[in-house]
């Protein structure tokens, strides 16, 4: 076997890995964008999801991080933009490399979810980077996880899936501010962007 044949092989290979990924990432906003049609509090009509923005899908944003998942952790009142907050405990601390920089961020658990069928395996991952406020929503973006994904020590952390809070969207919604800790100080350029659309607040 040719070296040529080797690298045409292995460029192949990552290209048809690229065409996967993006339609995975194609398929989960479809998703995203069809929830929002289902849900009866919903901020966004049929007619609003042609203003939903996100960035292009993009594999170096998938990362790997090393779980320590947190015993006996204190749970406390996340607070919110607007209205009460709510009760969440610190579920692990993930640290990752992206980039090239070290990073770390807690994932959480919400306490009354944790009681709810079908969502007892719920973790909320909420996050601020330095594209906030410029291409996308000042207030943070978040991200879900399930207690499932974690595996041996580690998971993985899919920033092409990081979605604006309803906020983002609309007046009148109580969306938790991402701790001060789960700040990023990097740009993490995937996921949602800004809504395209003038938001009344």
């Amino acid at each position: 076997m040719t070296k040529y044949f080797l690298i045409l092989l292995m460029l192949t290979g990552l290209n048809s890995f690229g065409q996967d990924f993006k339609k995975q990432i194609a398929d989960y906003r479809k998703g995203y964008m069809d929830d929002f049609l289902k849900d009866a509090h919903s901020p966004l009509k049929k007619d609003d999801l042609q203003f939903l923005r996100f960035y292009d899908a993009d594999s170096t944003y998938r990362v790997t991080a090393q779980a320590t998942v947190q015993v006996n952790a204190q749970a406390f009142i996340m607070p919110v933009f607007s209205g009460t907050g709510s009760e969440y405990t610190p579920y692990a601390i993930l640290k990752f490399t992206l980039k090239g920089k070290p990073l770390e961020l807690t994932v959480y658990k919400n306490t009354r979810l944790a009681n709810v069928p079908g969502y007892s395996d719920y973790l909320f991952l909420p996050f601020i980077d330095d594209t906030n406020g410029t291409t996308t929503y000042g207030g943070g973006r978040y991200i879900d996880l399930r207690t499932g994904d974690f595996k041996d020590g580690s998971v993985m952390i899919d920033f092409n899936k990081a979605y604006n809070p309803y906020c983002a969207f609309s007046a009148g919604y109580s969306c938790p501010k991402p701790p001060d800790g789960n700040r990023l100080t990097i740009a993490v350029e995937a996921g949602e962007k800004l809504f395209g659309k003038t938001v009344q607040h």
